[in-house]
């Protein structure tokens, strides 16, 4: 079965989350949800987030060593835990660093981390409170 391809959310490590925030808002942009500290920003089909760097790269199980990480983390939302370990297999199997095996997240959902061949750190994840439209579009949570 080929795998869809998809970039739900992309995620920018921030090492000061309000002027993060800020800079975004003074670019005309609109949070659509925030919680804890996390903006979640609605970019047509893709999410754009920011969240501290500081979480960010132990939620990716990645040292930050600044120059050989990016401070980025792009997800690709599926449908089930099942799809989760579909993708992180497959990823596994073409040469990928698996930096975080599938499990239950602190959100109440179920993701794994892989990074790329280039270094590029995905997270495969599962959210139950995140829908999934017929395209594979992200759809947040009413607030």
């Amino acid at each position: 079965m080929p795998v869809q391809q998809s970039v739900s959310l992309v995620t920018l490590g921030v090492s000061d989350y309000a002027a993060a925030k800020a800079f975004y808002e003074a670019l005309g942009w609109s949070p659509a949800l925030e919680v804890q500290e996390t903006t979640f920003f609605q970019a047509n089909g893709v999410i754009l987030v920011l969240w501290g760097r500081d979480k960010l790269a132990p939620d990716m199980g990645i040292r930050d060593e600044g120059a050989r990480w990016s401070g980025i983390g792009l997800a690709h939302n599926v449908g089930s835990r099942e799809a989760v370990h579909e993708v992180i297999e497959l990823a596994r199997r073409n040469g990928a660093e698996i930096t975080r095996e599938p499990a239950d997240t602190f959100y109440g959902g179920y993701a794994g981390v892989f990074r790329d061949l280039d270094g590029h750190a995905w997270e495969i994840a599962h959210n139950p409170g995140f829908g999934l439209d017929d395209d594979g579009n992200i759809v947040l949570p009413e607030t």
